[in-house]
């Protein structure tokens, strides 16, 4: 937690013994190949850091691109509605009502543990009064009409989860990155509830992998 110029000017300053022994506990676990984001308890995410830990997929630069076509499509004097599918850290929601102070939001997740790690977040935000997060599965949510539903679902098919580098299929959870067979099960879930969900002329943003594009445009 020091910044590197204090660092720099500071080279003749010598560690504790207990930091010593917590920096080489840092060392083994990354030795052990467990990701930084939850060596360190959080990670960066379009312009704020959020608490990550086992129980969610730490947010990625590329999940970036989904805050920033939601943004495209909602004037920030407008207000909106928005539901966040499968919300994990709850970074992708959280991210777009910091920048649209008018608009509202609710995230599922199937897991608990995720959503609490996500009201933590958002009361770090101070968003409680514009968000809620709900412990559901999609197919059983069925609550309200939204302007914008947002997605990062999981998308891995079989073959590629099989050989995901050890930092990702050691340490992050399966329900955040495996899709199936064919890794569209839960882009179909998604989709499906959408077509329920949405306004008329409302939009869904979803996050998917390249390889399965064709599949995912005739469901």
């Amino acid at each position: 937690n020091k910044k590197r110029e204090e660092i720099l000017l500071n080279t003749n300053n010598r560690l504790k013994i207990k930091d010593i022994i917590k920096f080489k506990n840092y060392l083994l676990r990354r030795h052990q190949k467990e990701p930084i984001a939850y060596i360190l308890g959080y990670k960066h995410f379009w312009k704020h850091k959020f608490l990550t830990n086992k129980s969610v997929l730490i947010p990625r630069p590329a999940t970036e691109l989904i805050v920033e076509k939601v943004l495209e499509k909602v004037p920030k004097d407008q207000s909106f509605k928005f539901l966040d599918i499968g919300t994990g850290s709850g970074c992708i929601l959280i991210s777009i009502l910091l920048e649209r102070p008018k608009s509202t939001g609710i995230g599922i997740d199937i897991s608990s543990s995720a959503i609490k790690v996500a009201k933590f977040n958002a009361k770090m935000q101070q968003l409680k009064n514009r968000i809620k997060f709900i412990n559901s599965d999609v197919d059983k949510f069925f609550a309200y009409k939204y302007d914008i539903i947002v997605s990062n679902p999981p998308y891995i098919n079989k073959f590629n989860y099989r050989n995901l580098q050890k930092d990702v299929k050691d340490y992050e959870p399966k329900v955040a990155l495996y899709g199936g067979l064919h890794g569209i099960s839960m882009i179909r879930k998604v989709i499906k509830k959408s077509s329920k969900l949405l306004k008329r002329n409302g939009s869904l943003v979803l996050e998917i992998d390249n390889q399965i594009l064709r599949e995912t445009n005739e469901l």
